[in-house]
Order: C-alpha cells, then structure tokens, then sequence
C-alpha cells in the first residue's frame, strides 16, 4: 500500500475541449495552455470507526497540462473475434471520437494503439512520427505489487459462444479519426516511450478494450507506464472486459467489469468519466 500511495501522490492531471463558436481574438492560445481540474477516482484501504478494514472511494482533482499530456486509444480495432465485444464496443464509438477530437484541440497528444496492425500503417505520418522520435532508455521498472484479477478470463471471456479465437482485426475501428499531422501510431511500449520523451510527456490517460487484458498488461498500456513513473488514468466509461459470467466470480458481464475498474483504482491507477473530461473543458 504505501507503494501505490507514492504513485497516486505522483498523479497530475487536466484535460482539455473546444469551446463552442469562434474564440475571442487570442483567447484560442491562452485556453490551449490553461490546465484543467479534473477528478481522479481511487480506492484506498482504511479502517472505518469500528475498527474493520474497509476500501473506500476517495476523487481527489488534479491538474494536467496539455503539452505534457497523452491520450492512449488501446486495441480499438475495427473487428474482434468475439461478438459481444464488437457490440459492446459499438455504443462507446461515437463518445470516443468526441473525447479525442476534444483533447486533440487543446494540444493533447492523441495516440493510437491498435495492436498487430502496424503494417496497416505503414508510411503514415502518424506512424512515421513515432519511428522518427530519438531513442530513449527506460528507467529500470518501479517495484509494485501485482495482484490477481478479480474475474477469471481463463476461457478469454468468450461469453457470446466463441468455442475458439484468432486475429481478425486488421486496423483501428475507422470511427475513431486519426490526424496524421498530429496523432501518433505505435503498438510498442519503446517506441512510444522515445516519444513521450521527445514531447516531455508525463501524464497518460488511457482508453480501449479490454480492461482487464490490453489496457493493463500491453507494453504501452496501463502497468508498464505505472512502472516507468508515469502519472497514469483510466477512462472508465470507454472501457470494457472480456469477461464470461460462466467463470468466477459468476457475476454478470457488467458487474465483472465493474470488478476490474474497481481493482485498477485499488491497486493501479486512478479513472476518470469522459463526461467529467468534457464538462471541465475551457468556456
């Protein structure tokens, strides 16, 4: 515990929007460089007043600058082996494009993370600007507890009757705009890592699928970025598992992701809504 408080202590976060009609004459400039005050959500353990051990929700706002902020997509791929999680995917499109195009306006630094399609992009600006970031080496890992997962995705959370799984994306889902001349392309924790130095990023935001798979163990995603010293958050509202209510804990689809959202403010990092996002963004 005294660890994950450290990190959490180490959090600095804001986000940012286009504001609606034109901007004043240099009132555009002067928002892109405003922070903004956003709420964390994250779990600690106390005792309550009758001496148990109890884990308690605690929001407590941060500030983030844009020019040192990045905004992750992970594994928001135009098609999944498993039916339920195109469809859960679906509804959440829409509010994701909406959340990019915003933080891109400020000057976050929009990433996307569609893992094994990189060959799709191939010769992109996007994918060319990350290749051409200098080389930088990471800082030994910070040591972290690592507990288990609070659902068992043994059977790769077919909960749709998949009986078996292979790749079948071959690109990011085409309803997320990329900017090619100023979104970043990478599936590579080292490679996105040359470029957060480039760029002096310090605070990462991440959102995609599946939460209790990609968003926490790939390479540019939640725990290895934790490690390297990373100011991390979770949009928890764009967010799924892969989850089968036949496994343990035998909860439904929704509860078991709410499990894992309440697992990662425990033990990982701090969330935040995309709607809390948008509503502290520059008037």
């Amino acid at each position: 515990m005294p660890r994950r408080a450290a990190l959490f202590a180490m959090l600095t976060f804001t986000a940012f929007a286009p504001c609606a009609g034109a901007a004043e004459p240099g009132k555009e400039s002067s928002m892109k460089n405003a922070p903004l005050v956003v709420p964390l959500r994250s779990q600690k353990l106390v005792q309550n007043a009758a001496g148990y051990n109890v884990w308690q929700s605690r929001t407590e706002e941060r500030k983030l600058v844009p020019a040192e902020t990045a905004l992750v997509l992970c594994d928001v791929w135009d098609k999944h082996w498993c039916r339920g999680a195109n469809e859960r995917l679906a509804p959440m499109l829409p509010r994701m494009n909406a959340l990019v195009k915003a933080l891109r306006e400020q000057g976050v630094l929009i990433v996307h993370a569609p893992s094994d399609t990189m060959k799709f992009y191939e010769g992109t600006p996007a994918r060319k600007r990350v290749l051409d970031a200098p080389k930088a080496q990471p800082p030994a890992d910070l040591p972290h507890d690592d507990p288990p997962l609070p659902v068992d995705a043994s059977d790769q959370g077919m909960d749709t009757g998949e009986t078996s799984w292979s790749i079948a994306w071959k690109q990011q889902h085409p309803a997320i705009e990329i900017d090619q001349a100023r979104d970043a392309i990478s599936d590579s924790g080292a490679e996105l890592y040359n470029l957060y130095r480039q760029r002096g990023i310090k605070n990462v935001m991440v959102m995609g699928v599946h939460t209790n798979m990609c968003v926490l163990h790939r390479t540019f995603a939640i725990k290895q970025l934790v490690r390297w010293g990373f100011s991390v958050a979770l949009v928890r509202d764009l967010t799924d598992t892969m989850y089968n209510p036949a496994k343990s804990p035998y909860v439904s689809h929704e509860e078991g992701t709410r499990l894992v959202l309440e697992f990662i403010e425990k033990f990982w990092c701090p969330t935040v809504t995309s709607e809390e996002l948008l509503k502290g963004l520059p008037q």
